[in-house]
Parts: C-alpha cells; sequence; structure tokens
C-alpha cells in the first residue's frame, strides 16, 4: 500500500472549522474531513464531490463484520444517494465519532465507583468520557448503535441543503424535490449532487435534520440467498482480486522489517543473548532489545525472523502459568472460592439437587488470520502509525507514553483487519513498532509470528463451573443454581486498555468483583429461584477480550444443562425449553422456526440432533437466535452435518452482511468446539500453528441454512449470536447421536 497524499491527510484528522457533534451533545470539534479540490464537506460524516461522488467517514474499524458497508449504505439511503458513487475513508480519530453506547457498557472500567451514573448511552458522564477521550472503540457489536444517528443526521442534512440549492434554481419548495439515485427531482426538473454541490454548501443544515420518515432497512423476506443486492459489499471486489490493503500491505521510503521474540508469560524480563549469533544473516540490519523481547530488524521479514531463531534469546520471568497450575486454582475457587452474586431470584439455587455437572472451559484463542502488525515512522519528534486498531485511541496514547511525546504528535492512519475477533482491542506491537522505528532511525515495519501471536495474545479467560437444578415431581425446573470461578477478565482488561497497566501488573484485579465479565452468566429463561454466582480467581494467565466474550460461556453451561436435565426427566428438549420462555416470546418464535425449519424430531438418542437458543442485549436493543444442530463423530473426530438458525436481530439494514454475520459466527462457534485452544506449561503456549489449533477446513464446514424473522425492534448486531450458540448446540446433538455427555470446552479438550 502506497501512503497518498489524500490518506495521509485523513489519517491526521487535522482541519480548520469547527463541528458540532450532532446527536450527541452541544460539543464542537476540530473538523476531522478537510475537503479537497471539488469536494464539499457535510458534518464529520460525508463529503459531495462536484463528479457526484459521495464519501463516506466510517470511524469503526473494519474487521470483516461489514461496517464499511452499513455505515455508507445508511448515508446513501438517507440522502437518496447512487450506490455505484459511494466511496469510503477511514475516520480519523476525533471526539465527533465518540462511542458514547460501548462507553456505557464498559462504564464499570473506566469509571468503577460510580459507573452507574454513566451505565447508559444518553447519560452525560458517558458521552464526555466518549467524546473527551475520542473513544471510538470497535467492539461488543455497538457501531450501528453508536454511529447510526448521527451518519443519518448528517445525511439528512446534505439532502435537505442539496434540496434547497435545486429549488432556488427552479423557483419551486425546496420541501416539494425529492433526492434519488444521486439527483434531486421536480416535476420534469432534474439535477446531479455534483451539479449542486457548490451551492447548496452555502446553505446552512436544518435544526432538528428533517429525516425520512422510515429508517434504513431491507426485509428479510425480499433478499433470500442468492437474490440480487441492493447494497453489494463495498469492501468485496478488493478482497476477491487481492487488492484491499491490510496492515502488512504498507510501504514507505527506506522502511525495514522487524520480528520479535517475547519472553514467557509473566514478568519477562530479556536475558543473555549473543547477537553475534546471527553474524552472517542475509539482510539483517540490526537487533534491538527491549525490557522483555528482542527484535530483529532486517531489509524483509523472514531475515529478521531466521536472525532471531539463531541468537536464540534467553529469558527470565516469575509467574509464569501453567494449564495445570491454573485449572487447579480455578477448581478451587469453584469449590471453595468467595463469591459475588450476580443475580438471585426467589430463594436462588437450592441445595436439593436432581442434577448437578461441573464444567471445564478452557482458554480460547483468537486465531485471526492476520497476526498483530504494525507500521512506525518517527520524523521531526513526531510518531506516525499504520495499524489495524479497535481502539485507536488508547494505541495512540500508549505509544506517546511510551516514546515521551505529547499524544498530539502520534498520529494513526486506521486500516482494515484481517480479522480481529477482539484481539485488536490491544496495542502492544504498536509501542514495539514505535521503540523500533526510534531505535533504527527509519520507518519499521512489525509482524508478529503466529508464535508470537499466541506468547504475547491475550486469550478469552477460562473458567470452572458448576450448574445444579432442582426438578418437581413432574420434571418442572424449581431452581437453578449457576457457580463460575473465572479471573476478572473485564477489570483485568480495563486496567490495560483505560490505565495504561502492563499485562502483568493488570492481573492484579483478576481477583476483583467484574460485573462486566459476567454480563453473558444470565439465562433468558423464567426460573422461579435463580442464582448466579461469580467466584473471581487469581491466576497467572493474562486474559482478554474475544467474539462473544461471558455470552459464550453462559450460553455454552446453560444450553447443554438444561438440555442434559430435559433428558433426566425424560422431557423433550424443546418443549422444556418452550415452557420455560413464556417471559421471552420473541426468542421462543426463533426456538420454533428453527424447530421446523431443521425438522426436529425431538432429539432422541441416536438422532444426532441438538439445539440452543440464546439472548443477547444491547441497551434497549435485543439479539435472539435458535440453532439446530445435526452432528456426530466419525474416524476424523466431530463431524457437523448441519446448522439450522434462526435470528430476530430487529430491524435489519443489510441482510445479507447480516447472514455473513451469523454464518460466520457458527463456524467461529465450530471451531470453539474442535480446538481454538492451547495448553501452557512454564509460561508458554504449547500450540504455535494455525494449523494445530484443530479449525475447521473447508471440508469440514456444514451445511448453513439461516432464517431471521422480520422485526420492528431496534437493529442488534448479529456478529456474536452464532459463535455463542453453536457450541451448545453441537454439544447436544453429540449426546443425541450417542457420544458420551462432555462439560469441557473444547469438546474434545481432557
Amino acid at each position: 500500500m502506497r501512503v497518498s497524499r489524500r490518506g495521509f491527510f485523513f489519517g491526521m484528522g487535522a482541519g480548520g472549522a469547527l463541528i458540532a457533534a450532532w446527536a450527541l451533545s452541544p460539543r464542537k470539534f476540530t473538523a476531522p474531513l478537510k475537503p479537497g479540490p471539488g469536494e464539499y464537506a457535510f458534518d464529520a460524516w460525508l463529503k459531495i464531490g462536484t463528479d457526484g461522488v459521495v464519501s463516506v467517514a466510517v470511524p469503526a474499524l473494519e474487521m470483516g463484520q461489514g461496517i464499511t458497508t452499513l455505515i455508507p449504505q445508511i448515508v446513501a439511503m438517507e440522502l437518496g444517494a447512487d450506490w455505484r458513487q459511494i466511496a469510503v475513508e477511514p475516520a480519523p480519530v476525533s471526539g465527533a465519532y465518540a462511542n458514547s453506547v460501548l462507553a456505557a457498557e464498559w462504564a464499570p472500567l473506566w469509571l468503577p465507583l460510580i459507573s452507574g451514573l454513566a451505565d447508559k448511552p444518553d447519560s452525560l458522564l458517558a458521552r464526555r468520557f466518549a467524546e473527551r477521550e475520542a473513544f471510538t472503540a470497535t467492539a461488543d457489536g455497538t457501531s450501528l448503535a453508536a454511529h447510526e444517528a448521527a451518519a443519518r443526521s448528517a445525511a439528512a442534512g446534505a439532502r435537505v441543503m442539496l434540496a434547497k440549492a435545486a429549488a432556488a434554481k427552479w423557483g419551486v419548495a425546496w420541501e416539494e424535490c425529492e433526492a434519488q439515485g444521486g439527483m434531486i427531482l421536480h416535476d420534469k426538473n432534474k439535477a446531479s449532487f455534483g451539479e449542486l454541490v457548490a451551492a447548496a454548501a452555502t446553505y446552512a443544515p436544518p435544526s432538528p435534520p428533517v429525516l425520512r420518515a422510515e429508517a434504513p432497512r431491507e426485509r428479510p423476506g425480499e433478499f433470500p440467498p442468492g437474490a440480487p443486492l441492493h447494497f453489494p459489499r463495498l469492501d468485496l471486489p478488493s478482497k476477491i482480486d487481492g487488492s484491499h490493503a491490510f496492515a502488512g500491505d504498507v510501504r514507505l521510503p527506506d522502511m525495514v522489517f522487524a520480528a520479535i521474540r517475547h519472553g514467557p508469560i509473566g514478568d519477562a524480563k530479556l536475558g543473555h543473548y549473543n547477537p553475534n549469533g546471527a553474524h552472517g544473516q542475509p539482510g539483517l540490519l540490526e537487533v534491538v532489545a527491549g525490557t522483555g523481547w528482542l527484535a530483529a530488524v532486517a531489509s524483509n521479514w523472514w531475515a529478521a525472523e531466521q536472525a532471531l531463531a539463531k541468537i536464540a534469546p534467553h529469558f527470565t520471568a516469575r509467574g509464569k502459568p501453567d494449564s495445570a497450575v491454573l485449572n487447579k486454582a480455578l477448581a478451587a475457587g469453584l469449590q471453595s472460592g468467595s463469591a459475588d452474586t450476580i443475580i438471585a431470584l426467589g430463594n436462588g439455587g437450592s441445595d436439593k439437587s436432581s442434577l448437578v455437572a461441573q464444567y471445564m472451559i478452557a482458554p480460547a484463542l483468537h486465531a485471526s488470520l492476520e497476526t498483530a502488525t504494525a507500521t512506525a515512522r518517527i520524523e521531526n519528534g513526531r510518531c506516525e502509525l499504520w495499524l489495524a486498531s479497535q481502539a485507536p485511541q488508547s494505541a495512540r496514547q500508549a505509544v506517546a507514553a511510551a516514546l515521551g511525546i505529547s499524544l498530539d504528535d502520534v498520529t494513526l492512519y486506521p486500516l482494515p483487519a484481517g480479522g480481529s475477533f477482539d484481539a485488536r482491542l490491544e496495542h502492544d506491537h504498536a509501542v514495539e513498532a514505535a521503540l523500533l522505528a526510534r531505535a533504527v532511525k527509519r520507518p519499521v515495519q512489525l509482524v508478529w509470528s503466529r508464535w508470537q501471536e499466541h506468547v504475547a495474545g491475550r486469550p478469552r479467560t477460562p473458567a470452572a463451573a458448576q450448574l445444579k437444578a432442582q426438578t418437581a415431581s413432574d420434571g418442572s425446573l424449581i431452581s437453578l443454581s449457576i457457580r463460575v470461578a473465572m479471573p476478572a477478565t473485564a477489570r483485568e482488561f480495563g486496567g490495560r486498555l483505560f490505565g495504561g497497566r502492563s499485562a502483568y501488573d493488570a492481573l492484579a484485579l483478576q481477583d476483583k468483583s467484574d460485573a462486566v465479565a459476567c454480563a453473558g452468566l444470565t439465562p433468558p429463561y423464567a426460573i422461579p429461584n435463580l442464582s448466579v454466582e461469580h467466584v473471581p480467581v487469581r491466576t497467572q494467565l493474562p486474559t482478554g477480550r474475544l467474539r462473544g466474550n461471558s455470552h459464550g460461556i453462559g450460553a455454552f453451561l446453560t444450553e447443554t444443562f438444561i438440555d442434559e436435565l430435559a433428558h433426566q426427566v425424560r422431557r423433550e428438549p424443546l418443549s422444556y425449553r418452550m415452557l420455560l420462555l413464556g417471559s421471552q416470546p420473541r426468542l421462543a418464535a426463533c426456538l420454533q422456526r428453527a424447530a421446523t425449519l431443521a425438522d426436529w424430531g425431538g432429539g432422541n438418542g441416536g438422532s444426532g440432533q441438538g439445539l440452543a437458543c440464546w439472548k443477547m442485549t444491547l441497551g434497549e436493543a435485543e439479539g435472539h437466535i435458535a440453532v439446530v444442530a445435526s452432528a456426530r463423530r466419525d474416524e476424523r473426530g466431530i463431524k457437523v452435518d448441519k446448522l439450522t438458525a434462526v435470528a430476530d436481530i430487529g430491524r435489519i439494514v443489510n441482510v445479507d452482511i447480516a447472514r455473513q454475520q451469523i454464518e460466520g459466527g457458527l463456524l467461529f462457534g465450530l471451531g470453539l468446539v474442535t480446538g481454538s485452544t492451547t495448553q501452557y506449561a512454564k509460561g508458554l503456549p504449547l500450540t504455535g500453528r494455525l494449523g494445530l489449533l484443530g479449525l475447521p477446513l473447508l471440508a469440514d464446514c456444514p451445511e448453513i441454512v439461516t432464517e431471521f424473522i422480520d422485526s420492528e425492534a431496534a437493529p442488534f448486531d448479529p456478529g456474536e449470536l452464532g459463535a455463542v450458540v453453536a457450541p451448545p448446540a453441537i454439544a447436544n446433538a453429540l449426546a443425541s447421536a450417542g457420544s458420551v455427555r462432555l462439560h469441557n470446552l473444547p469438546l474434545d479438550q481432557s
């Protein structure tokens, strides 16, 4: 990827005039979009050129979820633009794009003592924090909720301004003009956006904005699989032909390449090493030592990697995690640790148990296709960064602190991620690239190997759990007790992201109370007596966020246990769940429809069918999904033949992208069933290659049937739904196929 003048500017985020953050609060920011020749900016979200091209700014990280299509689609539908003339530009870091929705969700992490004052997106504290800190993080499916209103408002304002320009030209009322297909129409008159934009820019945008009567949406029934698309993905053509630019595609004048070795997990220090060990390595330029790492810089990455292999640095470390010790700590916490009560309904759980089951959830690796990659250049006391980041402002702050320079002297150029699954919420590689660039006084591109991704990355937390149920004589569920022992993983992550703590120092937060880490542990069922407890356990393994987070743990525990309980009391699993879903009609509708589509046969022994359902919430929005899996074991292990999913995610902006997200999530969940984990010994992961993680191959991918229930409810991002519900559905299918019911995840993990 070559750096153009235009691309350089938009990373800078510099601008002249001040703009108001519409739909956020009456706060002004430097205009993040500076129009080029023949372009006119409309708020922070779009520019229109005299050639008719509409350029839309996207502040969220594109990591495969399609956000660089969804936000432009919202703008195009509200504006009345021609989709063929829509362009996308990554937005610079700016408070104008503040994600107050995520700020509210994560309020306990940045405002732990009084988080209740900032736990709503419209709360003054959440808005002010997000704007002041330029908090534009991409996570937890919040992008649409955070940015749709502001993008629509900007597009609506531009539409009215264009209509006023046309109305003045034709001598008519602007309210009588219509915008569609990139044109303003009135009777027989028509003019393109490009013809009108110069005059339109002289008008003031209306306040409040005049929005279209219906929010952007597509109806599921109008877009069955294979149907022609009105808004095909904008990033698809370049991803197909290989021209899509990722972090590893950046090329700068005089740039060199770096590979790195990190010390074992823990408080690692670089010990002795012999730089002469790589003497004669072609292309090697320099060896740079950090506190807990050693990097080689060369004319190409392979030369740097080979040099490190020859040098073979030694490290000392304390607090090195070991899987046996880790599992023992979780088991002890589960048995006798002090618990925080997350929810207690009725009399809570009962000591009289009809069924007791214990579970062990292994750490889950992100396994993204693109490993951590960052390019840094330092000139005249300023640092420029090129990387994919889900939390770009935090990355800038960390780099500024590491270099001892002002935040204003750190520029970040956002790039798309080749997968992330929340791995790019971390920014260690950005700091390392900046330190290397300072050391060698040249632009440096640092790429972590897959092995280093496993060493220095942070997996989803491991957990141990115990579920106990009491049933009446007729088999109905009277009480359910869920007790989960795991680190306070969200508090730990927050300590790194918001507190600037190192991975080792943040371990001190693992044994604290953590409401965010437990958000997905509460079942969707109406149970008279329910108890959910979290036992915070400090381990020696740093943990992070991963697609689905605690919902992936909660759904697996609840849905496999309910299924096992149904079989124990000789009740059909579908009807048993339906009795518990009286207060969840949307989820019940998904479950019934999925069963119908999959020809559900009752999940009897030998059928190989299993089902699961789950609900997730974000503010007032709810996502519901039910999955029926057909699975068995063959000579190669777990074989999933078919997954049938029905989801209710409220208003859908783009049906095709929503379907992709459900399907991708289901396959991600299949990976969690078959692998995506590693054991640890002496602070090192025992699995260092992607091909050894047990991920599904193309031949392992099942037939997938996905259907959406048309809904008028608030939109919910579907990206995590499939990932959390697929593992329990597959586990239940394997149990019904005659396999021994396993309480571990992955299912083959002993």
